[in-house]
């Protein structure tokens, strides 16, 4: 029988400041898995007193940023107007479209106590009909987000869709973003329930697959997503995140995820020319902001 792990991938982790950053997407062999061009697992980070994440005022377009915490918090704002506390388990979910500006802070009030932070932040490219669009954001609490038990084992459909179930994330492809939690190690099949390309992350515990363990901090994508059947050990964490693909390739270019290299270039200048009709600012937090790197307006993809 032929093996239906296409690449297993280990984390490669990037030190951004007071946190260990392991980037899983994109990498060479795989710029996406469905729509999903980037995805990041941040920390765990244990931070003292004194250390707090800051990431002043920077742009996207072309993407939607999904941003999802096991631990800690983040205070999100954007050019928007949007001002919300992203807690563990909520799902925070902002469209860029033709451009969006945001910033991610400790909050004021864990600024001067020990913390912890940890999660996803992912990147999750649009139809080319709406690489455009207005941006919007949205924000999903914990308790509306889709949960089940079968057999034992604990689901949770973060974005997207699974059969019949749909979660309240407004995504705008079909694609799906599944936790899985097990107490027990048992076999699961879950292929059926699966469309387009599929990848498993998994973050603690471990996963048989054809006579081979995977442990934490692995990204497995598969080959066939119909084929998706692996035994989940004990107190084990994955996640199976996926779906249709783009036709058009996607291009990523610091923040900026777009089909047409020439909106990329455009943002480009905007955001080094501090162009506020293209990207405005945002209200309570227009201080300072992430310049684009000079190397990077000059240098063409």
């Amino acid at each position: 029988m032929m093996s239906n792990i296409g690449l297993i991938i280990e984390e490669k982790p990037a030190d951004i400041g007071n946190f260990l950053v392991g980037r899983l997407l994109p990498f060479r062999e795989k710029r996406a898995v469905g729509p999903f061009v980037f995805i990041d697992h941040m920390g765990p980070a244990a931070l003292k007193d004194y250390q707090n994440m800051d990431v002043p005022p920077h742009p996207h377009i072309g993407l939607s940023t999904l941003t999802y915490l096991f631990e800690g918090a983040i205070m999100h704002r954007d050019s928007l107007g949007s001002t919300i506390e992203i807690k563990p388990g909520a799902v925070n979910f902002m469209t860029a479209g033709k451009g969006v500006v945001h910033s991610e802070r400790t909050p004021d009030y864990l600024r001067t106590t020990d913390k912890n932070l940890h999660g996803f932040q992912i990147w999750i490219g649009l139809p080319k009909h709406m690489e455009q669009s207005e941006p919007t954001f949205h924000h999903t609490e914990a308790h509306e987000i889709p949960t089940w038990e079968e057999n034992g084992i604990q689901y949770k459909l973060i974005a997207g869709e699974l059969q019949e179930l749909q979660s309240p994330v407004p995504t705008h492809s079909k694609l799906f973003f599944l936790e899985i939690k097990s107490k027990e190690a048992q076999k699961l099949n879950i292929g059926e329930a699966l469309f387009g390309e599929v990848a498993m992350y998994v973050l603690d515990g471990n996963v048989h697959i054809e006579g081979n363990q995977y442990g934490g901090k692995q990204l497995l994508v598969a080959k066939n997503a119909k084929l998706c059947e692996f035994e989940i050990g004990e107190n084990t964490t994955v996640y199976l995140f996926g779906g249709e693909p783009f036709e058009e390739e996607r291009f990523i270019f610091w923040n900026f995820v777009n089909s047409d290299k020439e909106l990329i270039e455009q943002a480009k200048q905007n955001w080094f020319d501090q162009n506020e009709d293209a990207f405005p600012k945002v209200p309570g937090d227009d201080q300072e902001y992430v310049p684009l790197p000079r190397a990077i307006l000059k240098g063409k993809q």
